[in-house]
């Protein structure tokens, strides 16, 4: 499984869906659009998980193809691969400011990746529950419209995921009226980030044997 990070909370993950013979597909979390101040993701796109409906997560036009689009909770099987959605809310205040959001799992080669949006809020025992046994656990860390770095960690340590990689803070041309955090206050907090960052990364089951809450800070090309 490939993994490669566009900024903000949108990656593209390209994966061998169950069955022998199938080709590889294309799945897009949380396309933006041009006012986060970042290249839009592009491409052609099998697949596209959309945690919410704000433009700076749902900007599937910008993709090529014609994706299946998975944008409110329930259990997918699209693909050939798994997906589980998991309603959850954009502040702390049940939705009353933000909205709701969907958490998302996918389940491919094995692997369990759970994309978390933009989660405003603690999560409950239900959902901690549901997203038990995840390899790779992609979590906001900016804090003001999101979990910011702080409870990120505790998120994080609930959840005990091989691998973190810590989405939606304030990278070098996000755009200014975006009031995020980069992604210091989380890093201190959680005290093991890496110092290179990487754009893409290549994951295995059998890579991830013996790692315990791995952080891999993420970076455009």
């Amino acid at each position: 499984m490939n993994i490669q990070y566009y900024g903000h909370s949108c990656f593209k993950i390209t994966t061998k869906p169950a069955g022998r013979g199938k080709e590889d597909i294309a799945i897009f979390f949380d396309p933006f659009d041009k006012s986060v101040g970042l290249r839009p993701p592009q491409g052609q796109a099998d697949l596209v998980l959309v945690s919410h409906a704000h433009h700076d997560h749902n900007n599937v036009e910008a993709l090529k193809g014609e994706p299946y689009v998975i944008d409110i909770p329930g259990e997918y099987s699209a693909k050939g691969v798994n997906v589980i959605g998991i309603p959850s809310f954009h502040d702390e205040k049940n939705g009353a400011e933000h909205g709701i959001n969907t958490i998302y799992i996918l389940e491919s080669e094995d692997l369990r990746i759970c994309h978390l949006g933009d989660l405003g809020t603690d999560l409950s025992e239900n959902q901690l529950e549901k997203i038990n046994g995840i390899d790779v656990l992609m979590i906001p860390i900016g804090g003001n419209y999101t979990i910011d770095g702080k409870k990120a960690v505790e998120i994080a340590k609930k959840i005990e995921p091989k691998i973190i990689i810590p989405i939606h803070y304030k990278m070098k041309d996000t755009a200014s009226d975006i009031k995020i955090d980069d992604e210091k206050k989380f890093c201190s907090e959680i005290g093991n980030c890496p110092r290179e960052k990487v754009s893409k990364i290549n994951i295995k089951k059998k890579d991830l044997e013996g790692k315990e809450m791995e952080v891999i800070v993420m970076d455009i090309e």
